[in-house]
This record gives structure tokens, C-alpha cells and sequence, in this order.
């Protein structure tokens, strides 16, 4: 997956001395700009990593609901990942996280989500917000810091 542009007039991250600082990240693929709403748009590898946590089981009645927020989820954190990557650190460097979710009650799908992407303990604010752009299938944005190697 590529880390691609911002899909505004934003930088994704900047960097300061060995702070990264990450804009908030929507998954929203940025080759195709369509909102992730389905397990179809992942990689396998994700999809496997998600059938690990109990999600993409094949059943439909079960994946329309779930599927949103766990792809959706899935998709920022590994953007996260790839830009971190792109700056040369690892997540293991990220210390803050803040989500925005439009229901908190998906945060606890989230939250099973991030553990693949960091298993250890980060700093962390979670916000209910009643709308985020480009539109009211983006359930969730994640923004982070991370303290790079010097």
C-alpha cells in the first residue's frame, strides 16, 4: 500500500527534529479516493489478520455489520504505519494516538484492530465527533506521534 497524498491542500506529516506528527488519516484509498466500507478493498494480508480477530467470518449478516469500522480500521493504521515507515521509524515509535470516531460504540472494534498494529501501550484520546469529510461513510480518523530514532 502507498502512503499517497493527502487528500486536501494538508502535508500527511511533518517532521520535526524526531518528532513525526501525523494529519488526522481517513480510509480513504488514495488511488482510487472511494471510502473503505468492505473487507474486498483490503490486501489478504489483512484480511487474514483480521479473520484472526474474529472478523471477516464469510457470513454476510455478520460482515455488513462489522466490516465497515474493522476494514476501516485496519486501513488507517496501516497508513499510519506506512508513513512512519516512509520516515524510518517502526510503530513501535508511535507514543500518541487520537481517534475520532462518529460512534463510539466502534471503538472497541477499533481497539481489537490496533492491538495487530501496537501491542504496546500508547497514549491515547478518543473523541466522538458528529460528521468527518469527505462524507458520512468515513467512520473513523486516527492521528499520531511518533518519536523517531535520532
Amino acid at each position: 500500500m502507498t502512503t499517497g497524498a493527502p487528500l486536501a491542500n494538508y502535508l500527511a506529516s511533518k517532521r520535526v527534529g524526531n518528532l513525526l506528527y501525523l494529519s488526522g488519516v481517513i480510509a480513504v484509498d488514495p488511488a482510487t479516493r472511494k471510502v473503505i466500507s468492505s473487507y474486498d478493498y483490503l490486501p489478504s494480508e489483512a484480511q487474514s489478520q483480521l479473520q484472526s480477530l474474529g472478523y471477516n467470518t464469510g457470513q454476510l449478516s455478520v460482515d455488513t455489520y462489522e466490516a465497515p469500522i474493522a476494514a476501516q480500521s485496519w486501513f488507517v493504521l496501516s497508513r499510519i504505519k506506512d508513513i512512519v515507515e516512509s520516515e524510518g521509524g517502526q510503530m513501535k515509535d508511535v507514543f500518541k494516538l487520537v481517534q475520532y470516531f462518529r460512534d463510539l460504540r466502534h471503538y472497541p472494534a477499533y481497539n481489537r484492530v490496533r492491538g495487530l498494529f501496537c501491542p504496546q501501550s500508547v497514549v491515547s484520546t478518543v473523541v466522538e465527533v458528529s460528521r468527518m469529510l469527505p462524507g458520512d461513510e468515513v467512520l473513523i480518523e486516527v492521528e499520531a506521534t511518533a518519536l523517531l530514532p535520532g
